[in-house]
This record gives structure tokens, C-alpha cells and sequence, in this order.
């Protein structure tokens, strides 16, 4: 059975399952170029393992090693530059940067999968997994629910919650986030409105903790969209959070910069069951090529954004939530 498509027959299959009331897993790649789509009869059989908002006792029981080998920070800084001359031009007023850094890692990808702490988790085959703390959008009786995360700090710093909150660079980057997905989920549906603004979280890591900011924005899916989830989410795909704005130019300003293919990293990935959607946008991506190891990781950059301080953000951001 062929569990990979095209984007476009992709998004036309998971139409066809929701409407033949088939329970399905999905993975949309970042560009829309391809997609993942199993009925969840099947996942035994396919090359998916996921896991979603489970509580799990396993302990991994040895220390765990991940040495990282990121781009050197004057690396960093010319494609900062670059996306900073294309705000002050007007063409972007956030820009997501991302960056592949090759590591080493004590332990696999499929013990990753099986023991990092995430509400959403995920492998594919022995490519790639990911174990992301970021929601994209539930959908249930109608309502659809989307929780964008953007802005973080080390938990250990001091006062770490109260520099976030009144750190204007961070503040202005969630807000533009906040502002984008509202926008989007007006395109599906209708009384959206922000029913939670600003609120923190702490993700533990396999050597810190991170404190990151959220919002919630919730709406009434519209009638056109509400048996065909596929369409849906191809009209608010790419992710908002992990491109930037505006959209379509802020992508092609992506593309240029980063010069990588994101393929899945910053796709989006989850389930539908019973007519009630879940998905996440796959950050906190580890992918295997040619028996290397990488991590994507990445940033918002906005005109109020210091190269040093995003390259440390960068950095922060890779780690397995495994302790």
C-alpha cells in the first residue's frame, strides 16, 4: 500500500478519508511538494510510529550525549544580514531563519522517538523524528483551535518569565504570529477571536529548561471546509509561526536565504479521529542522512533582532526532551 503522495494528492486523500469517515494519520511537507497519509487500520503496517499527548514512565537510565557542530556565528550572521536588508526594504517584517546542524547522539533515533517527553511525536521510517511541544490546529464540533509559540528564554536565567514577557523584540515578534494566524484562520472560518494571549510554558530538555510563549485563537470552521480538512489545511499551510510575514514573500525570502529544502522540518503532522482533527508543526526535527546526523533549528528575525542573541537561540533550541 503507497502511504507517500504528492502534496496535492495528499491533501485530495485525506478529503476522501474524512469523508469516508476513515481515521487517518498525516505529515504535510513545509514547500508542498509531498505528503504522508495512512488510515490508522494500517499504521501498523506503514512506516509511521506516532504518539500523541501520551504520559509515558519510561526513563532513559544513561546520561545522554549531544554534541553539536553549528555553522560559525559569522556564517549566522551573513544570512542575518540578509534577512534584515530585506525588512529595511519592506519586503518581510518577520522572517523564520533555520539552520541544519550536524550532531552526534548517544543514542538512536527510534530510542529518541520512544523516550523524549513531547505532546507530539513522531518517526518516519529510519529518516527522521520529531518531538514537538507546538500545537498547529484542533479541530472539533466545529471549532477550530490553533496555538502558535513564539519567544523564548532559559529558565534558569533570572527573572526569566518577566524578561520575556517585557522583552519588546519577543513581545513584537508573538504579536505578529498572533496576528497572522488570526488572518489565516479567518480564510476557514468564521468568529475568530484570541481566547488566550501571551501565556508561558516550560519545556524541560535533556540539560535546561526553556520557558516559551503561546497564544490561542479559536474560530468556527466554515460550512465549505468543514468535510474536507485536507482543503483547510492547504489554505492555512505553510505554518505561520515558522515562516514569518507576509507569507508568500516571506517564504520566498526562506528559500533564497536558507538555500536548504525544509522537506517535513516546519511541515505540519497529526491525526484525525471520529471527525476530531489534531496537528502539530513539526519543530524539534532530528533527521538521519547518510548515516549523519542532523538537527534543524532555527528563529524569528525582526528589525528589532541582535545576530548573537538569535545564534544562542538557535543553539538553545537543539536538545532531546529526554531526563
Amino acid at each position: 500500500m503507497k502511504w507517500e503522495y504528492s502534496y496535492t494528492k495528499a491533501i485530495e486523500q485525506i478529503n476522501v478519508y474524512q469523508k469516508e469517515g476513515i481515521n487517518f494519520f498525516f505529515a504535510l511537507d513545509f514547500e508542498k511538494n509531498s505528503g504522508i497519509v495512512v488510515p490508522l487500520h494500517k499504521i501498523l503496517e506503514s512506516p509511521v510510529k506516532y504518539s500523541f499527548h501520551s504520559q509515558s514512565n519510561l526513563q532513559w537510565k544513561q546520561k545522554i550525549f549531544i554534541n553539536k557542530s553549528p555553522v560559525s556565528f559569522e556564517i549566522f550572521k551573513g544570512k542575518f544580514k540578509k534577512i534584515l536588508n530585506h525588512i529595511e526594504n519592506g519586503n518581510s517584517y518577520l522572517c523564520n531563519l533555520c539552520f541544519q546542524t550536524p550532531i552526534q547522539s548517544s543514542i538512536s533515533l527510534e530510542d529518541i522517538f520512544t523516550y523524549a517527553q513531547a505532546p507530539y511525536k513522531f518517526i518516519y521510517q529510519n529518516k527522521f523524528t520529531v518531538f514537538s511541544p507546538e500545537r498547529f490546529i484542533r479541530i472539533h464540533d466545529n471549532t477550530i483551535t490553533t496555538n502558535p509559540m513564539k519567544g523564548t528564554i532559559l529558565a534558569e536565567i533570572p527573572n526569566a518569565e518577566a524578561m520575556l514577557q517585557s522583552n519588546q523584540k519577543e513581545i513584537y515578534e508573538h504579536n505578529t504570529i498572533v496576528d497572522l494566524l488570526r488572518n489565516d484562520l479567518s480564510i476557514v472560518a468564521d468568529k475568530v477571536k484570541v481566547t488566550r494571549l501571551q501565556y508561558l510554558e516550560k519545556i524541560k530538555t535533556n540539560n535546561n529548561t526553556l520557558i516559551q510563549m503561546s497564544s490561542e485563537i479559536q474560530g468556527h470552521v466554515k460550512k465549505m471546509y468543514q468535510n474536507e480538512f485536507g482543503t483547510l489545511l492547504d489554505k492555512v499551510l505553510p505554518a505561520g509561526s515558522i515562516c514569518g510575514a507576509p507569507k508568500l514573500k516571506t517564504c520566498e525570502i526562506i528559500k533564497d536565504t536558507e538555500a536548504i529544502i525544509r522537506n517535513y522540518y516546519t511541515g505540519v503532522f497529526g491525526e484525525c479521529k471520529d471527525n476530531t482533527l489534531d496537528c502539530a508543526v513539526a519543530i524539534r526535527f532530528i533527521e538521519k542522512v547518510d548515516n549523519q546526523y542532523y538537527f534543524r533549528s532555527g528563529g524569528g528575525i525582526t528589525s528589532m533582532s541582535i545576530a548573537k542573541d538569535e545564534y544562542e537561540e538557535m543553539l538553545n533550541k537543539i536538545y532531546v526532551p529526554i531526563y
